[in-house]
């Protein structure tokens, strides 16, 4: 196959991606005539902006679960505001922290940003955030919950996982959330609740990260209070009168600037 720019290279990979559903390093560089190391460096790229998850040897798409709701023209610039989230939570992690990251494509967005630290402890319910830890080239400390398969979340939840994380404790939590209620928490679709509030228990500082359009969707399951949130990290599109709302209940709300190319 003739060699390619980066752009067309990392497109075709995309494209073969949706085509197979994984891609090997080994094999895209021998069809691409590259290096593995510049194969890696593609996944990687691709990986920040929200195409693909690494795993070991290769790639996999986002599950349709962790994908926009609704993709739209603007898919590249919703990738890029979770890049942006991801990189101001990744600032709130010291090297040697204890930290457990939930299920989801927010805080999947942040394992890539953890390459720099150095000594972590990672505790998760989620194989996808598992196998993209296991590729960090840092190498850290990798622990899961165990527990029940639930098929929708791709995640372990039940009380075997509550089990095993009441037997640690954390420095933060990074979770996500399905919406915003400004008076009460946050919210979710999930029906599985108690492993979020276990986890929340577990961790000296809870850290939500949430796209500012999540505010105010109407979701039925409240997911944590307010009072069990210390730290918001969502996008610079929140209104100063929902930030005034957020900090009223004692929350901290940064707001991830957008990159500008």
């Amino acid at each position: 196959m003739p060699k390619r720019n980066t752009v067309q290279r990392r497109q075709a990979i995309l494209q073969r991606l949706q085509a197979h559903g994984e891609v090997q390093v080994d094999v895209l560089a021998r069809d691409f005539e590259t290096s593995e190391v510049t194969i890696r460096k593609d996944l990687a790229t691709l990986e920040k902006s929200g195409m693909l998850l690494r795993r070991y040897g290769g790639a996999v798409p986002l599950p349709q679960e962790l994908m926009p709701e609704q993709p739209h023209p603007q898919a590249p610039e919703y990738s890029r505001r979770k890049h942006a989230i991801a990189q101001a939570a990744a600032s709130c992690i010291r090297d040697h922290n204890r930290i457990i990251i939930d299920f989801g494509s927010t805080t999947a967005a942040l394992i890539p940003q953890l390459d720099a630290k150095q000594g972590l402890v990672v505790m998760t319910n989620s194989l996808i955030v598992a196998n993209a830890v296991r590729e960090l080239e840092n190498e850290p400390t990798l622990l899961m919950t165990g527990g029940t398969w639930d098929a929708h979340s791709e995640s372990f939840q039940g009380q075997v996982a509550e089990q095993v994380l009441h037997s640690y404790d954390f420095d933060q939590l990074f979770i996500g959330c399905d919406g915003i209620d400004l008076q009460r928490g946050t919210t979710t679709f999930n029906e599985l609740l108690g492993l979020s509030r276990v986890m929340a228990e577990s961790a000296r500082e809870v850290i939500v990260l949430a796209e500012a359009d999540k505010v105010n969707r109407r979701i039925p399951n409240l997911e944590l209070p307010w009072t069990q949130v210390d730290k918001l990290i969502t996008d610079e599109r929140l209104s100063d009168e929902h930030l005034q709302h957020l900090q009223q209940h004692g929350v901290e709300v940064i707001r991830a600037p957008l990159q500008q190319h």
